[in-house]
């Protein structure tokens, strides 16, 4: 069964930092490309950041420079290290993990985890 289980998420002040981590579980972690998106209230879903299972990364416009993403294939996870957090990165926050073979296309997502940037 393929899990995607998302922590780290919470109030934070502007300026601060949280580390977001996703566990993944039932499918083979270190095939599959990784990605955090996020979906504020009457917003749609946006990716925020990638991962491919080779390690190349790329970033929303919004997040360059603040956010990182990196996994750890040995744990089955993927992290999102967000700094200098702002008001407008208060979201909901999936985690997603894909990848497309001749087989077909694979796409998984977490349950999301609440992050709040407020004073």
């Amino acid at each position: 069964q393929v899990q995607l289980v998302e922590s780290g998420g919470g109030l934070a002040q502007p300026g601060g930092s949280l580390r977001l981590s996703c566990a993944a579980s039932g499918f083979r972690f270190s095939f599959y490309a990784m990605a955090w998106y996020r979906q504020a209230p009457g917003k749609q879903r946006e990716l925020v950041a990638a991962i491919t299972s080779g390690g190349a990364t790329n970033y929303a416009d919004s997040v360059k420079g603040r956010f990182t993403i990196s996994r750890d294939n040995s744990k089955n996870t993927v992290y999102l290290q967000m700094s200098s957090l702002k008001p407008e990165d208060t979201a909901v926050y999936y985690c997603n993990a894909n990848r497309a073979s001749p087989l077909g296309a694979y796409d998984y997502w977490g349950q999301g985890t609440q992050v709040t940037v407020s004073s």
